[in-house]
C-alpha cells in the first residue's frame, strides 16, 4: 500500500487553525483519491485508538476527549470524507462502503492498527463494515448512540437529502442561513446535549462551510444502512453500545435492536447526556473507554490505577 503523502490544506484552514481544537496536533494528507485532514496525538507505541465522528461533525467531535484518550493511547481521528477539511469526496466516497473503503487506505497507509475502534452515531457504522470486511481487526468496536438504523424520520429526510445535494446552490444557501440565522444552534439543540460555546462556535464555522455542508447532505442522501444490517449477526468483533437514554435523535432501542442481532453486542445504558453526550461530559466517555479496553486487554491496567 503506498504511503499517504503530505498535502496542502484547503485554502481557509491557515483562518481557522488558531482556534481549531487540538489543530497542533493537525496534518493533512492525500491518500486515495481524497485530501485527509487527521489528527494523531499519543506516544506511538502506546495501543492504537482510532475515532471516527458521525455526519455532519469533524475531529472536533472528539476535541476534548481525544487529549485524554492519549494519556494512554495512540489516537488517531480524522474528518470523513466530505466534512471539515477533508476534500474530493464525490459519488461512492459518500456512501457507507465507500466511506470504510477510503478510511482503509488511510489506515494502511500509516500502518495504523487499532487496537480498539470508536465511533459516534454514523461512525460506528462505518467500524462495523470496516469489520465485517476484514479491513480492520480491533479487540473492541465502541458505538455512542450509534446510528444503526435510520434516524428518526429518515424516510422523508433521505430523499429531501438527495433532492437538496443535487441543487447546486443547496449548500450555499445553508452556508448563509448559518451566518446570518441561530440556524445551527437550532440544529443543536435537538441533539438533546448541553454543549459550551466553543462547541457550539467550531459547529457554526463548519455549516458556514459550503463544502462542508454539501459533504453532510450527500452522507445523508447516500446512506443505506440495509445492507449492513443484514450481515450484523456475522460480526464477531467484542462489540459495546453505549447509549443514552435520553437521545432524541437515535432512540437507545437502536442500540438494543442491533445488539439482538449479534452474540458479541452488549449495551451500556446511561441516563442522560443526549445524543452527543461525549463533547458534553468527555471525561465520563474517556473512563468508560478505558474501562471497555482494559477488559479487552488492549490495556493491562485500569483507568483508576493512573
Amino acid at each position: 500500500m503506498t504511503a499517504p503523502t503530505p498535502a496542502e490544506p484547503p485554502a481557509h484552514w491557515p483562518d481557522l487553525a488558531a482556534t481549531w481544537p487540538n489543530a497542533e496536533h493537525s496534518r493533512f494528507l492525500r491518500a486515495g483519491n481524497l485530501t485527509w485532514h487527521i489528527q494523531r496525538m499519543g506516544a506511538d507505541t502506546a495501543p492504537a485508538c482510532l475515532l471516527v465522528h458521525g455526519t455532519g461533525a469533524s475531529t472536533h467531535s472528539y476535541r476534548d476527549l481525544m487529549p485524554q484518550l492519549a494519556d494512554r493511547f495512540d489516537v488517531l481521528a480524522m474528518d470523513l470524507p466530505g466534512h471539515g477539511f477533508t476534500t474530493g469526496a464525490r459519488g461512492k466516497a459518500l456512501t457507507l462502503p465507500g466511506m470504510a473503503a477510503e478510511l482503509a487506505i488511510v489506515l494502511d497507509g500509516l500502518s495504523f492498527r487499532p487496537a480498539i475502534a470508536v465511533g459516534h452515531s454514523a461512525g460506528a457504522a462505518i467500524l462495523i463494515e470496516m469489520a465485517l470486511n476484514g479491513s480492520i481487526d480491533p479487540a473492541a468496536i465502541v458505538g455512542l448512540n450509534a446510528a444503526l438504523e435510520p434516524i428518526e424520520g429518515n424516510a422523508l429526510l433521505s430523499p429531501l437529502a438527495k433532492a437538496l445535494f443535487l441543487n447546486p446552490f443547496t449548500a450555499q444557501t445553508v452556508a448563509f442561513q448559518a451566518r446570518h440565522t441561530n440556524l445551527p444552534r437550532r440544529l443543536l439543540e435537538r441533539t438533546g446535549s448541553e454543549l459550551d460555546e466553543a462547541g457550539i462556535g467550531q459547529y457554526e464555522t463548519l455549516m458556514r462551510m459550503p463544502d462542508h455542508v454539501a459533504g453532510a447532505l450527500g452522507m445523508m442522501a447516500n446512506w443505506d444502512l440495509k445492507p449492513l444490517r443484514a450481515r450484523m449477526h456475522t460480526l464477531q468483533t467484542p462489540l459495546t453500545l453505549v447509549v443514552n437514554e435520553d437521545d432524541p435523535m437515535v432512540p437507545a432501542r437502536v442500540s438494543r435492536q442491533a445488539a439482538r442481532q449479534t452474540n458479541s453486542a452488549s449495551v451500556l445504558s446511561l441516563a442522560k447526556g443526549g445524543h452527543v453526550a461525549h463533547e458534553s461530559d468527555p471525561r465520563q466517555f474517556s473512563e468508560i473507554i478505558e474501562k471497555i479496553a482494559t477488559d479487552a486487554g488492549v490495556l493491562t491496567t485500569p483507568a483508576n490505577a493512573r
